[in-house]
């Protein structure tokens, strides 16, 4: 009887539907002690094709910058200002007048997010989410802009109980109180329930339970995919798992048109020592590999073809976050614009152009170290058998006369010679891997096509942050964690041992 009902229950279910095709967008943080200016923040955007972003505020520099590029807004309300809002009508459709009227349609504002994580963020805040989401909803009807925008709240996963199998899944029934009429007004609107979803965490809390191919997309013989025993259905990746439990979820509280918008997804480039998985090459495979299972329009086990819109977090690594070295290292790009890493993505589309035409260089990084950027230079002209001939008096690389040229004509050689991997490109640090042509005048470097690539070190004055509100995404905020660990760990190791 309880798989029928899971049946039924998965059968309608099919009635979710998107509006739209998937995207992939990303998070903006500010938590940088060199925030690039919003005008900087924004020719990276445009020159990597990014068409939607998520603000964790509405600041007003930043919504400027944005107005006239057709880029997709989310802004947020932070959780600072939600309970004055939940508790004030005329406070909400003050903010909705200051921070989004104010900017539309000239900036192109789509979603207003209302406060993050906030059930376990901030849970005294609980009982005014709703009334939240109601009253930044009735300033849009009284601005009739309620059509264009749409109002949600980003939720952590770790609200899902029993979360493998996915047909087992349920919400923590405290928050019940809050989270079905938070659905009611969810469906009635027409807008998504926003999830954060971090396989990350999963696949490090499950300790070494759960596979890394699994927690990176990897594929996986049919024999090696986690199955639900109730519908059969497959699973080759975390991410599609927790995504159909947040389905499976909602269906357990007779919700089942609720499209599901994943708001915060990525892996860390760099953790602590008990860290060791977070490193540049997994980050790159994860978020590679999830622009792809978006943007290929896949959908999930349970939903196969309906969109799961996602976010990326992040855009920037942020060097003033608190916590562990991972909870730094969550960007796709450093302050100044280059990549931390060049995602795998030809031929999946236009977004984060930095790989779409295979054109990548490395170069000496601005404010290096002279005396290391030498010790570097004589060791790629020398052990590391580059062809440093061109950087000889009356040679075509010889000008500018200076260790910072001569080095990235002998770094971005020896990248090519190693077949461009990116770990060819550090050199103690003073490297770093960019898409602009380093090519001037008759010094031409190797994998130039003659014009510069996409634009990504953009230099321009920085400007300090005024306001950051990045969700707290750490394992080490959410107390429902150690309650958790021991029931995962024996659900997985059911399906993977």
């Amino acid at each position: 009887m309880a798989v029928l009902i899971l049946l039924l229950l998965l059968s309608a279910a099919s009635a979710v539907s998107a509006d739209e095709d998937a995207f992939i967008g990303v998070n903006i943080g500010t938590d940088l002690s060199d925030m690039p200016h919003p005008t900087q923040v924004v020719a990276l955007l445009k020159a990597q094709q990014i068409r939607h972003v998520r603000l964790y505020n509405a600041d007003r520099a930043m919504l400027l910058a944005l107005a006239n590029t057709g880029i997709q807004v989310m802004v947020s309300v932070p959780n600072e200002q939600l309970l004055g809002i939940g508790q004030s009508n005329s406070t909400a459709a003050n903010w909705v007048s200051h921070n989004v009227v104010a900017h539309y349609p000239a900036t192109n504002i789509t979603i207003i997010s209302v406060g993050s994580e906030v059930l376990t963020a901030i849970p005294n805040a609980a009982t005014v989410l709703v009334n939240a989401l109601k009253f930044i909803h009735s300033a849009l009807v009284a601005s009739n802009l309620d059509r264009q925008i749409k109002v949600s709240t980003p939720l952590s996963s770790s609200i899902i109980l029993d979360s493998f199998p996915p047909s087992q899944a349920f919400f923590n029934h405290t928050w019940n109180p809050v989270l079905v009429p938070m659905f009611n007004f969810l469906q009635s609107t027409g807008s998504f329930f926003m999830l954060n979803v971090y396989p990350y965490y999963e696949y490090m809390q499950s300790n070494g339970v759960i596979p890394l191919d699994y927690a990176l997309f990897k594929p996986l013989p049919p024999n090696k995919e986690a199955v639900d025993a109730n519908t059969l259905l497959h699973y080759s990746n975390v991410f599609d798992a927790m995504v159909d439990a947040a389905y499976f979820a909602m269906a357990f509280l007779n919700f089942t048109n609720i499209p599901v918008m994943v708001t915060e997804s990525g892996w860390p480039s760099k953790g602590d020592s008990n860290e060791p998985d977070a490193t540049v090459e997994n980050a790159n495979a994860y978020n590679s590999n999830l622009i792809r299972h978006v943007l290929n329009k896949t959908g999930t086990p349970k939903h196969p073809g309906i969109a799961v819109s996602t976010y990326i977090y992040e855009l920037y690594n942020e060097d003033m976050k608190l916590g562990p070295v991972s909870e730094k290292n969550w960007g796709l790009f450093d302050a100044n614009g280059s990549p931390i890493y060049i995602l795998h993505l030809t031929g999946s589309g236009m977004v984060l152009a930095n790989d779409t035409s295979n054109q990548t260089y490395c170069t000496a990084r601005d404010g290096a170290d002279s005396k290391m950027l030498q010790a570097a230079l004589d060791w790629a002209c020398g052990p590391g058998k580059v062809d440093c001939s061109p950087l000889l008096q009356g040679k075509p690389c010889y000008e500018p006369d200076n260790v910072l040229a001569h080095a990235t004509y002998a770094f971005d050689t020896y990248y090519h010679q190693m077949g461009k991997d990116s770990g060819s490109c550090d050199f103690n640090g003073v490297a770093a891997i960019t898409t602009t042509d380093p090519s001037h005048g008759s010094c031409i470097f190797p994998g130039s096509v003659g014009k510069n690539g996409s634009l990504v070190n953009i230099t321009a004055p920085s400007m300090n942050s005024t306001s950051s509100d990045s969700s707290g995404h750490s394992i080490y905020s959410s107390g429902l964690t150690s309650v958790l660990i021991t029931v995962v760990v024996l659900i997985w190791s059911a399906v993977f041992l």
